[in-house]
């Protein structure tokens, strides 16, 4: 495997390994957590996505300048697209009404219940395809 390709595929799946580990195991079992009401799994959670956010960030940056030095398959470089797209619409669209949303609930006032989360996740399991199809294009090659 082509040295560039070795660096964006490990970019590529330690990102699908952070995003399955917090979105679809952390996230939803916190709200089981014996005393754990909805403002502290909402600051518990802006806070770990905040923090998932700012690496996935820095994983996307590492595998885009991977691909800059070293261009990958045409299917890698669709996917990994398609990955780094996502995050930016997430970034920009879905996470700015989640944290309007939040802010109206941690500040104890009424918010209406919020239908960004399923856009948040449908964007997330695009993500996760994304990620693994493009870490398996580039460990196919």
């Amino acid at each position: 495997m082509r040295a560039g390709w070795a660096v964006a595929a490990a970019a590529l799946l330690v990102w699908l390994g952070m995003v399955l580990a917090i979105s679809f195991l952390e996230a939803p079992l916190k709200f089981r957590a014996p005393d754990v009401t909805v403002p502290i799994g909402l600051g518990i959670g802006r806070l770990v996505f905040r923090a998932l956010n700012a690496v996935e960030a820095g994983l996307a940056t590492v595998a885009v300048l991977a691909a800059l030095v070293d261009p990958p398959p045409a299917g890698a470089l669709v996917a990994g697209s398609v990955a780094v797209l996502v995050l930016a619409a997430q970034l920009a669209w879905v996470r700015p009404r989640l944290t309007r949303r939040s802010d109206l609930v941690l500040a104890g006032r009424e918010a209406p219940r919020s239908k960004g989360h399923y856009g948040y996740v449908v964007l997330e399991v695009v993500k996760v395809m994304a990620l693994a199809a493009a870490g398996a294009f580039l460990l196919a090659a």
